[in-house]
């Protein structure tokens, strides 16, 4: 127990104080954890299956450059799923298991609760379907999407199947060792996880903790949720908000991004693909999502600040490091705007 609060005190520190609200709607409560001016523009977080804002995101604010992208210029309002914010209490059984739908309707009443508007969105897979949802319905609620790893699609059969029987283990046997492996496969990339001869990394051994303290019953109602999800390919192409896909070319789901970024209006959408990466960006190579969302913000007029930008590691300070250092490759990425659907089909039919 003192460990845990130690950790508490850590994290609230460089989340430089966030507050949290239990926001009731009519779809139940959910926890929002709110850092920085809110006179700022929003930018809302939602994390993938089991996770919240400390498990999904903290790698991306803990790099002192995307800090200083993002706080300058927004105030972030962390949701989660429901049951998933830090110490959440089991929900109970006779609670009706929401759906996708309701998901997405409970973001709309969060903006509602804190008289936001238009909003920046930034979710990671589970997470990035449920705000590609809420922007297809609330198009003039959503100024741009940053989508990592994104599902769009009704789960295959294979998927289903599959998802299905991690629902019982959940249910019979809670958070089992064999739940953490699919979900650790599911976020990392096999380089971070390890194997019998090399010890997996630090960012994959403080998830697997995290996971340890999750209520096993919330986790598998969102999987209900998401097992169930419709498709949205349909609606991608009305979407006219800017949208930055980023996915690691070891994801389970890079296909996924593929597609989805295939029926997007090319106009308005970029893909990231990051090399030697799992699905879950934001922890596993935070450090590539930062000149793509800067090239991103600029299409908004936002900026990073120069006076944050004086640390020699900064990708986004190129006077501090050398020009070579600023290639794509050399940072681990391939930059894919988007040209035609035809060469992403060609792309995706070479992968198969």
């Amino acid at each position: 127990m003192d460990d845990s609060n130690a950790v508490s005190v850590d994290m609230e520190t460089i989340y430089l104080g966030g507050k949290e609200h239990h926001i009731r709607t009519g779809r139940g409560t959910v926890s929002v954890i709110v850092y920085g001016d809110q006179e700022k523009p929003a930018l809302i977080t939602y994390p993938d299956l089991a996770l919240n804002h400390m498990s999904c995101f903290q790698g991306l604010f803990f790099c002192p450059e995307a800090a200083s992208l993002l706080l300058h210029n927004f105030c972030i309002y962390h949701i989660s799923p429901p049951g998933h914010e830090l110490g959440a209490a089991s929900i109970s059984p006779d609670e009706p298991v929401p759906s996708v739908d309701d998901l997405a309707d409970q973001v709309i009443e969060v903006l509602n609760y804190f008289g936001l508007g238009a909003v920046m969105c930034m979710g990671v897979t589970a997470g990035a379907y449920i705000l590609t949802l809420f922007a297809l319905k609330y198009r003039d609620r959503v100024l741009g999407l940053i989508l990592v790893s994104p599902l769009c699609r009704a789960p295959s059969w294979s998927e289903w199947i599959y998802n299905k029987v991690i629902l019982n283990f959940l249910y019979f046997y809670g958070m089992s060792g064999f739940v953490k492996e699919y979900l650790l496969q599911r976020y990392f990339s096999q380089e971070v996880r390890g194997d019998a001869e090399v010890q997996e990394s630090d960012i994959v051994q403080a998830c697997r903790k995290l996971l340890d303290e999750r209520q096993s019953i919330n986790i598998l109602r969102f999987l209900q949720a998401i097992n169930g999800r419709p498709d949205l390919t349909d609606g991608l192409r009305r979407l006219k908000c800017r949208t930055l896909i980023f996915v690691g070319d070891e994801s389970p789901f890079h296909g996924e991004a593929l597609h989805m970024t295939s029926k997007l209006d090319r106009r308005y959408s970029a893909l990231v693909e990051v090399q030697s990466c799992g699905s879950m960006v934001t922890e596993e190579q935070p450090h590539a999502m930062l000149i793509p969302m800067e090239y991103f913000f600029m299409g908004y007029g936002l900026y990073r600040p120069y006076q944050f930008s004086e640390s020699p590691r900064s990708p986004l300070s190129p006077s501090c490091i050398s020009p070579d250092l600023l290639s794509p490759e050399s940072m681990g990425l391939k930059l894919k705007p988007i040209k035609t659907r035809v060469s992403l089909q060609t792309e995706k039919g070479h992968e198969r």
